[in-house]
C-alpha cells in the first residue's frame, strides 16, 4: 500500500512539474513561436468539398473483354467528399491560394475560417500542372498572409507548416528545410519543391509553410511515405513559383504557357569532358525546332545553357520550369556555352504552335478522339515525341476501345512515331491488318488494338 501511494504521489509532482514550466529561466523569457502563430493562423483556412464522379470498370476499357462477353458499358456515379487547406492570400479581394488536388471534381467547395465562418467560395482557376488553384469569398475581415522571398530560403533554415490534417481541424508542426529544388518526383509536371521534415499529413495540403517571421515561402502539397502518412519528407510549392501561377489565373482563368522551341538533355561529367569544358551543369540542346523563339534568336544544336535569365541551370528540369512559368511574351536572357566560349542570347517566349485533327478521319476507330502533336507542347519539353490525346467523347469508337484522355501515341505495330503524319502514314499502309497502337499513359507503356 505504502509502494503505490508513493508512485501516485510521484506522479502527481511529476505532473504538476510539467504543468508548472516556467515561462523564463534567470529572467530571460523562453523562445515561443506563439505571437508569431497568432498573426498568421487566422490567414489558414479549412477546406471541405463535394462532388461527383463517374466510374467505369477498367474490364470496359479492355477491347478483348468487350467483344468476347457483350457486356454493355456501364457507369455509375459516386459522391465524394474532401478535405484540405488554403491560404487567404489578399484580404480585400478574398483570394485564396490551395491545391488543384484539394478541389479537383468538386461542386460545392466551403471555406472554414478560424473564427467559425463557413463561407461558399467560387472558383477562379486551377492549374494541374504545378498543382496550384485560386478559390475567392466574398466575406468581410479576413487576415492575408504576407508572402516572403522564396528563391532566398536555404537549407536548415526553420520552418512552420499550418494546416488542417486528417480533418482535425488547425493544427501547427515545426521543423527545417530539408532540400531545395527538388525536381523529377513525378508528382507534378513543373516541379521545383521546397523539402522539409515539417510534418504534412493528409489535409495539410493546400495549407501554409511560413518562416520565423511568419511569412510565407511555399504550400503545402505533398508527402513521401507508404502509409500515406509523414515520414519526415514533405513538399511544399515556392511561394515565387504559386504567385506567379496565382496572377495569371486571376487574370485569365487560366495558365498560358509559351514555347521555346528545344529539345534538350542534361550536362553529365562525362559529356563535359567530351565537350573540353569546366562547366559540370545545364542542358545540351538536342533540338531546335524551325521558325521557333529558339531558332529565331540564333540557337543551335550542341549549344550548352547555364543560364536563364541571371539563374543558373542544374539540369534540363530548370529550363522547363522556367519557360512554363514565364507569359507569353517574357523575354528570356539565356546564357551558354559554344565551343567553349560563352555567349549571351535573347530570346521571346511564343504562343505554341500545335496541330490538331478529330481522329476519326484517320480510323474510325479513334472517332470521338481529338489528337495533338506534342512536339511544341512546353509540358513535354522534346521529351516525349508522339501524339497527344487531347480529349475523348463518351461512349464513342475510341473511348470503347480503351483510349483515354491524355494518353500519348508513341508508335504503332511497334513501329515508333513522332507525329500525326507519321501516324496518318502508317495507318494508311496497314493493308487491312489489324493494328495496335503504342500507348503511353502516366509511366506505363500499353497496347491497344483497332480492329
Amino acid at each position: 500500500m505504502s509502494r503505490l501511494l508513493t508512485c501516485l504521489l510521484l506522479l502527481s509532482l511529476s505532473t504538476l512539474s510539467w504543468g508548472g514550466l516556467p515561462i523564463a529561466v534567470d529572467g530571460k523569457q523562453l523562445p515561443s513561436l506563439a505571437p508569431m502563430l497568432k498573426q498568421v493562423t487566422p490567414a489558414v483556412v479549412n477546406i471541405t468539398t463535394q462532388g461527383r464522379v463517374i466510374e467505369r470498370s477498367p474490364l470496359f476499357d479492355d477491347p478483348i473483354f468487350q467483344r468476347f462477353f457483350n457486356v454493355p458499358d456501364r457507369q455509375r456515379e459516386r459522391r465524394t467528399q474532401g478535405l484540405g487547406s488554403g491560404v487567404i492570400i489578399n484580404s480585400k479581394e478574398g483570394y485564396i491560394l490551395t491545391n488543384n488536388h484539394v478541389i479537383k471534381d468538386a461542386e460545392i467547395i466551403i471555406i472554414r475560417l478560424q473564427d467559425g465562418r463557413q463561407i461558399k467560395a467560387k472558383l477562379i482557376g486551377t492549374d494541374p500542372d504545378t498543382d496550384i488553384a485560386i478559390l475567392q469569398i466574398a466575406t468581410d475581415n479576413l487576415t492575408a498572409i504576407p508572402t516572403a522571398d522564396s528563391s532566398q530560403l536555404e537549407v536548415g533554415d526553420f520552418v512552420v507548416a499550418i494546416g488542417n490534417p486528417f480533418g482535425l481541424g488547425q493544427t501547427v508542426t515545426s521543423g527545417i528545410v530539408s532540400a531545395l529544388g527538388r525536381s523529377g518526383l513525378g508528382i507534378e509536371s513543373y516541379e521545383d519543391f521546397i523539402q522539409t521534415d515539417a510534418s504534412i499529413n493528409p489535409g495539410n495540403s493546400g495549407g501554409a509553410l511560413v518562416n520565423l517571421k511568419g511569412q510565407l515561402v511555399g504550400i503545402n502539397t505533398a508527402i513521401i511515405g507508404s502509409s500515406g502518412g509523414n515520414v519526415g519528407i514533405g513538399f511544399a510549392i515556392p511561394i515565387n513559383m504559386a504567385k506567379s501561377i496565382m496572377t495569371q489565373l486571376i487574370q485569365h482563368g487560366e495558365v498560358r504557357r509559351g514555347r521555346l522551341g528545344v529539345g534538350a538533355q542534361d550536362l553529365t561529367p562525362e559529356l563535359a569532358q567530351s565537350f573540353d569544358i569546366d562547366q559540370q551543369q545545364g542542358a545540351i540542346i538536342t533540338l531546335i525546332n524551325p521558325d521557333s523563339p529558339a531558332d529565331k534568336a540564333g540557337l543551335q544544336v550542341g549549344d550548352i545553357v547555364i543560364a536563364v535569365n541571371n539563374q543558373p541551370l542544374r539540369h534540363t528540369l530548370d529550363l522547363r520550369n522556367i519557360i512554363g512559368l514565364l507569359p507569353i511574351g517574357s523575354e528570356l536572357d539565356i546564357e551558354i556555352i559554344r565551343n567553349g566560349r560563352n555567349h549571351n542570347m535573347t530570346a521571346t517566349i511564343a504562343l505554341p504552335e500545335f496541330r490538331t485533327i478529330k481522329g476519326g478521319k484517320l480510323n474510325q476507330q479513334l472517332r470521338g478522339t481529338t489528337l495533338r502533336d506534342v512536339t511544341n507542347d512546353p509540358r513535354y519539353s522534346g521529351e516525349i515525341e508522339g501524339i497527344l490525346v487531347a480529349a475523348v467523347e463518351y461512349n464513342s469508337p475510341a473511348a470503347h476501345a480503351g483510349i483515354h484522355e491524355g494518353d500519348i501515341i508513341i508508335g504503332i505495330n511497334d513501329a515508333a512515331i513522332a507525329n500525326l503524319d507519321m501516324l496518318e502514314k502508317r495507318l494508311k499502309k496497314r493493308n487491312r491488318r489489324k493494328a495496335w497502337l503504342n500507348i503511353l499513359r502516366g509511366r506505363s507503356e500499353l497496347y491497344i488494338v483497332l480492329p
